[in-house]
Formats: C-alpha cells, sequence, structure tokens
C-alpha cells in the first residue's frame, strides 16, 4: 500500500510502498478515505510535540474516515463494509490515517454520521472529543448555563461551541470580527476580544457574575483570563492547552474549579479507549441530528499534495480544517 512516511523531524513527507498491515486481536483493518490535518499534526512533523512520543520513521495522522475491510479475533461491533471514523493513531509509535489502509483499535471507533462525507467525519475526533472532554467529562455543563468559549471559530472551539449549544447552554465565543459570522451561525453570540477587556464582557454578558463554565482552548494569557471571567464558588474552567506556568490566585478567590484536558492520553496508555469511542458515537447522533456540522477548507488534496495541505494549515488561511483525501 501507499503511505506517508516522517524519517526525519522537520523534514517533508516521503510516498511510499510499504505491506498492507494486517489486523490483530481487537483490531479492524479500515480502508482510509480521508484523514484530517491538526495543528497537533504539524507540531508533531517539526519535533515539537514531545508529549505526542511518535517515533520514527512514522505515519502521522491523527484522525481517521473510512471504510472497514476486515475485522480481527474477538471485534464484533464493526463489520466488512462498515463506515467509521475515529482519533486512531499517529502518536507513540502507532501508525496514523496518512496511508492508504491502517489497523485500528476498534475501541477508537465509531460509525461515521451518515449526513456528512468521509471528509467531514474526518475534521472531527481530535476537535470533538477535546471538546467534549472538556465540558461533558469536566465541566459537567448543564442546560441554561452561560458558557464562554475560547477561539470559537478554531478547530476545538467551532466543536465545542456546537456541543454547548446542542446542551441547551447559553454560549458566548470570543473571536476576531471576520469570524462573527461563523459562531453566530453555530448558535452563539460573538465577543471581540481584542476590543472588549475581560471584566468588560464579563459585566456586559453575565450582568458580572462571571460564566458558569469556561473552556480555553489557547492556553497562556487566555487562560489567565479565564480565571477572571468564571463565576464564583459554581464556576469551572477547563482548558486543553494549560500547560504554561500561571497565578491561581484570581481562580481561588472565586472558589472555582480548573481542570486539564489531555485527549492524547487513550492513544499514549491504552486506558480509556473504548470511552473515545462513545464520544464519537454522540458525535454521529449530534451530526445527524443536524446539530453538529464541522468546518472543512474546500481545498481537495491527496497524498500526493500532502505537503500543499501542511502549508496551507500552517499559513492561517484554511476557511476550516484541511482534510486529505486517500
Amino acid at each position: 500500500m501507499r503511505a506517508l512516511i516522517l524519517e526525519q523531524f522537520g523534514s517533508p513527507l516521503r510516498l511510499t510502498e510499504i505491506p498492507k498491515p494486517v489486523t490483530g486481536p481487537g483490531q479492524v483493518l479500515v480502508r482510509v478515505g480521508a484523514s484530517g490535518v491538526n495543528p497537533l499534526d504539524l507540531k508533531i512533523k517539526a519535533g515539537a510535540a514531545g508529549h505526542a512520543k511518535a517515533v520514527l520513521p512514522a505515519i502521522l495522522g491523527l484522525d481517521l474516515a473510512g471504510t472497514v475491510e476486515a475485522a480481527g479475533a474477538g471485534v464484533t461491533a464493526f463489520r466488512e463494509g462498515d463506515e467509521v471514523y475515529g482519533l486512531t493513531g499517529g502518536v507513540g509509535g502507532v501508525p496514523g490515517s496518512l496511508a492508504e489502509y491502517a489497523v485500528v483499535d476498534a475501541d477508537l471507533l465509531a460509525r461515521k454520521p451518515s449526513r456528512l462525507s468521509m471528509r467531514e467525519a474526518a475534521a472531527i475526533p481530535l476537535g470533538f472529543i477535546t471538546a467534549w472532554e472538556g465540558l461533558v467529562d469536566r465541566a459537567r455543563i448543564q442546560g441554561g448555563e452561560q458558557v464562554l468559549i475560547h477561539a470559537g471559530a478554531g478547530g476545538v472551539g467551532h466543536m465545542a461551541v456546537q456541543l454547548a449549544c446542542a446542551y441547551g447552554a447559553d454560549v458566548y465565543a470570543t473571536v476576531s470580527p471576520g469570524k462573527n459570522a461563523i459562531v453566530e451561525g453555530y448558535g452563539a453570540s460573538p465577543i471581540d476580544y481584542r476590543a472588549e477587556a475581560v471584566a468588560a464582557y464579563v459585566d456586559r454578558c453575565t450582568g458580572g457574575r462571571g460564566f458558569d463554565v469556561v473552556y480555553d482552548t489557547v492556553g497562556g494569557a487566555t487562560l489567565d483570563a479565564s480565571f477572571v471571567a468564571v463565576k464564583s464558588y459554581t464556576g469551572r474552567v477547563v482548558s486543553c492547552l494549560g500547560w504554561g506556568t500561571h497565578s491561581l490566585a484570581p481562580l481561588s478567590f472565586r472558589a472555582a474549579t480548573y481542570s486539564g484536558v489531555f485527549t492524547l492520553m487513550p492513544l499514549l496508555t491504552g486506558k480509556g479507549r473504548a470511552h473515545h469511542g462513545e464520544i464519537l458515537q454522540e458525535a454521529a447522533r449530534l451530526a445527524d441530528a443536524g446539530k453538529l456540522t464541522p468546518l472543512v477548507d474546500a481545498t481537495e488534496f491527496s497524498l500526493e499534495s500532502v505537503e500543499a495541505a501542511h502549508q496551507l494549515a500552517e499559513s492561517g488561511h484554511a476557511r476550516g480544517k484541511v482534510v486529505i483525501s486517500i
């Protein structure tokens, strides 16, 4: 089969022929239809993501959508011909989705939303799972709560906005002015974080009480701002990029809570993999109900044009997630 191989960090991927993988117990052989490009994929390629524990030579590609070709011993949830998707590899020495075939732990998969194309489905897994782990698993979001999503038009942010809206929350999202329409289309109220100070939008949107839930998808100063924007006593801050050094005083003085999200944990440790499959079942249910639509750049890419796809993703000019058709 054809696959893209990363032989050295910071170098281009090399398209080559390698043996087609064979399933083991509990695994599924997937004919890959599409592979989503995440910022993390680019960081791994550059050698700037030590936490992903990539082992060279590597097949990158975290997100996958495709069709089951064979199921290994003990697999009962999937059979040949099923269309599936998942966050399945590209880290920790596990081959990813930039290949014609991938052998995948069946627990990581769910049936693809029938309403969506392979390209659209491949744009969901990492972003949606990260959004779910923050809002549902950590923050225990409830209908009617006021929720703030930072970078609401971003890869994780636009999934979090839609998920919070689906839960019946009153959702706000920080964005640059040119992206107001994106979050408004998903049902959230945009906040221009460049023009309005944290205290000002907290007062305007919540009457000064603070948001019940704040999801930081940016890190750095944005996480610090989250500690200021959250509600006292019952407020919850979650972050998928809380890797810096921060003063907890603003959070402590509000008696609020903080939780971190590390979406790669099941892939790297093997623990909790079935929950990822369950989360994607929920994503499919929302997508088929018209409550979840991934933002996908319209430009078509293939294995042969992967470097151009990565360049577009890195440029900041993509109109949604870049996806490679296999």
